[in-house]
């Protein structure tokens, strides 16, 4: 497989102590892309040292606002196809292989990763209605496979806060073809950087409703034009 057309994306926010590890496993196996959220640590200069492509958001964007970067630097280097991990050591970089097979060598545009436990209840609400309504196992993971024609179909990652489900979603809408791994790893020794616990809770539920929201939008429509 031709690593020069996939990236790995990794949106990092106060992750110094973590980073330098794992940009140098994923390395061996693509080129990373590490965009940092304006951290007050060295988050960006331990990705740099361990040989990633950092570009550093001059105010801190957010997840998905930060992956937003991390998705236009990588169409603008030309790359084909992106894998998106968290940068905290709780995807196994290993993985990446199985995700590249999958979407280099079978030509799956869209692979999904799910975790071995949901963290938060409103995961749980979201992962439900999720499943029912296109099978997806987790749709919060945060390792995720794309082709990168589903973004520029998009008009680039996300445009609503969705906690780094909009491409995926609006991809299942379109019918796009999907395949799920069970991703693993380190569980994180301090604070999640996701918000407290409440407030985690109300941005997932947040983006769980725009995503009824355009459900029944569509429902409409279909309804009008039927």
């Amino acid at each position: 497989m031709d690593r020069s057309r996939i990236a790995i994306l990794i949106p990092a926010f106060r992750e110094a102590a973590t980073i330098g590890a794992v940009v140098k496993a994923a390395r061996e196996y693509a080129d990373v892309i590490v965009v940092d959220d304006a951290s007050p640590d060295e988050t960006g200069a331990e990705a740099a040292n361990a040989g990633a492509i950092v570009i550093r958001n001059e105010n801190n964007l957010g997840y998905d606002g930060t992956l937003n970067r991390a998705f236009e630097e990588a169409l603008s280097r030309g790359f084909a196809f992106a894998i998106t991990m968290d940068a905290d050591g709780e995807h196994n970089p290993a993985l990446v292989n199985a995700f590249k097979a999958l979407l280099m060598e079978e030509a799956v545009p869209l692979v999904l990763g799910v975790r071995p436990r949901k963290q938060r209840f409103a995961e749980v609400v979201m992962g439900l209605y999720v499943r029912l309504r296109f099978g997806v196992k987790d749709i919060l993971c945060g390792m995720k496979g794309y082709d990168m024609k589903l973004a520029l179909a998009n008009g680039g990652f996300d445009h609503t806060n969705s906690i780094g489900t909009e491409l995926a979603i609006n991809s299942l809408r379109r019918g796009t073809p999907f395949r799920q791994i069970p991703v693993s790893g380190t569980q994180r020794q301090d604070a999640p950087r996701f918000d407290r616990r409440l407030r985690a809770n109300m941005r997932i539920l947040a983006a769980l409703g725009e995503i009824l929201r355009a459900d029944i939008r569509a429902l409409f429509a279909s309804s009008a034009t039927g």
